[in-house]
């Protein structure tokens, strides 16, 4: 298939939908014996940083408690480790490559692209979305929404809805918290089943705490124990790590630009404009805690200034992060307290995972473990036994299928994910998934376009501009120091994991980066087209 027919094909997929859903609408089971659906989304969350995962830094009692109640998946995956490719893949259940958002750049066209809440919107469910969308297009398939307009403020975010904008005092964390209780207590309608999206913009960079945890202060007087990664020279490894400069933890101007005063300015303008949008009360706030912390001009040393950026960096994540944590927690109290989380799936995840200084990096976009991984912990007391652990390989192209399965609906024929419902009581169910599939395709920041495949024990990375492999036995290295291509007692394997690569792209209908260039596939969605379709009321696509 030629990559000029992928435009075509979504709109075909429409008609065979519509016609579908009318088929399903016509025999549709009654509201109660489907799940009510909350659906908790970060930004930028490493799952080695949350207590349920193995973080020995800091707890993260209520996710750690959501996990101990339902269910951990150990090996789940971004198709594509950066915020738009990845929700993309989450919506469809299809790869970059299918559903043509390839970059930060693209945005998801809703007049090619089916997703599941437009799908559980058809079969009866009541949908609402709050907080980081950042797919350009206005959303599809939610009866209420308001969203941050691209990435969203930390300090005073405005929102944006189908009526205009709106600003909200206070910090984006628990204002997207507020919003959702205030749309479970005053909207909701009881005789349907719902389907709730919690979209956080913590903990993305700049990592900025919320007056909460600041006013707590606890990591003040506390070192972080470093990943024993931080200083990686890169022997054995490819050049692509070791060339991405911009993330070296080192360069990050991180350790000044958080003690400000009114009136001094960060390196970063993102820094600067949530520094302008806070109020007085909260610029006392975080004034007081960062006036006792040393910056980096303390620092002549290279050595004793990396891990003094690197302290403040981790503690300056893990805050954003306990404000994340804090508000689940009021959330899972609002729901017992009104026997709201007896027939209702709770499920959190972030959309890729993170480098929190390990390989010297912070940021994600590579096929390494901390970057690709994705936390997904889920309760749902009717199905799920409480301490379930679930090893398969699974992937945010597996969300929408899954989504659709539970709400006994279904996402179009040429979904490429599929649902994970019965891993939930079979943890080992057999044939389940040999490999998955990565792509990265954004070509700056220093990051190489790559695609890679990982199996449960190893991981093949294949750089497309450097003609470079790295090869990764994850049983034996896991923290990937050791690239294993080129050795030869390994070249059978190696043999075998480019079989499954070609097998992977072939199954996933796959293209290069390479063939994209040559195919002058845009990795930028013009403006004018975003501009066009928002400025008028999007069509209704599915009955």
């Amino acid at each position: 298939m030629k990559l000029t027919e992928h435009t075509a094909a979504p709109m075909k997929l429409h008609q065979a939908m519509v016609f579908a859903l009318t088929l399903f609408l016509s025999h549709c089971l009654s509201s109660s014996a489907r799940p009510n659906i909350i659906f908790i989304f970060s930004d930028d969350h490493a799952a080695h940083s949350i207590g349920a995962y193995g973080a020995s830094i800091r707890p993260t009692p209520n996710l750690d408690q959501l996990a101990q109640d339902g269910a951990i998946f150990l090996n789940n995956f971004s198709n594509n480790a950066i915020c738009c490719p990845s929700r993309a893949a989450v919506l469809t259940g299809t790869h970059s490559q299918i559903n043509q958002v390839y970059t930060n750049w693209n945005g998801l066209d809703p007049r090619k692209n089916i997703t599941y809440p437009e799908v559980l919107q058809a079969a009866g469910y009541q949908t609402a979305l709050f907080g980081k969308w950042h797919l350009k297009f206005n959303p599809t398939g939610y009866t209420d929404w308001m969203i941050f307009p691209d990435q969203g403020d930390y300090y005073n975010p405005t929102y944006k809805t189908a009526h205009g904008h709106v600003r909200h005092e206070g910090y984006s964390t628990d204002i997207t918290t507020n919003l959702a209780i205030e749309w479970l207590d005053k909207q909701r309608n009881p005789e349907q089943p719902f389907l709730l999206s919690i979209q956080y913009k913590a903990p993305h960079q700049d990592y900025m705490p919320g007056p909460s945890e600041l006013e707590r202060g606890d990591y003040t007087h506390i070192e972080f124990p470093e990943p024993a990664t931080l200083l990686d020279d890169y022997t054995s490894r490819s050049p692509a790590l070791g060339n991405a400069t911009q993330f070296f933890i080192q360069n990050w101007g991180g350790i000044s630009e958080h003690k400000l005063t009114l009136g001094q300015k960060s390196a970063f303008k993102s820094v600067n404009k949530s520094i302008g949008r806070m109020n007085r009360q909260q610029l006392g706030i975080w004034n007081q805690y960062y006036a006792t912390i040393a910056t980096s001009d303390s620092y002549t040393d290279p050595l004793k200034r990396t891990r003094a950026i690197y302290q403040r960096f981790i503690k300056n994540y893990y805050m954003t992060v306990d404000g994340i944590d804090r508000n689940i927690g009021r959330l899972l109290h609002y729901l017992e307290d009104r026997s709201l989380d007896e027939n209702t799936l709770i499920v959190y995840s972030s959309d890729h995972g993170y480098f929190l200084g390990e390989h010297g990096q912070r940021g994600k976009r590579w096929f390494y473990e901390e970057s690709a991984r994705m936390p997904l912990i889920m309760r749902w007391k009717e199905k799920i036994a409480p301490g379930t652990r679930i090893e398969a390989l699974t992937q945010n192209i597996d969300y929408a299928p899954f989504f659709a399965d539970i709400a006994h609906t279904s996402m179009p024929k040429t979904t490429q994910g599929k649902s994970f419902l019965r891993l939930l009581s079979q943890p080992l169910a057999p044939r389940w998934r040999e490999a998955i599939y990565y792509t990265y395709f954004q070509p700056n920041q220093g990051v190489e376009p790559h695609e890679g495949v990982r199996t449960q024990r190893y991981k093949l990375i294949h750089f497309y501009q450097l003609n470079a492999f790295e090869l990764y036995d994850l049983e034996n290295d896991p923290n990937e120091i050791k690239n294993l291509y080129g050795s030869v007692q390994y070249s059978n394997l190696q043999t075998k994991l480019k079989q499954i690569l070609d097998q992977q792209r072939s199954q996933y209908n796959a293209h290069s980066y390479d063939t994209l260039i040559r195919e002058n596939i845009e990795f930028r969605t013009p403006k004018e087209t975003v501009q066009s379709y928002n400025s008028v009321s999007y069509p209704v696509k599915l009955p």
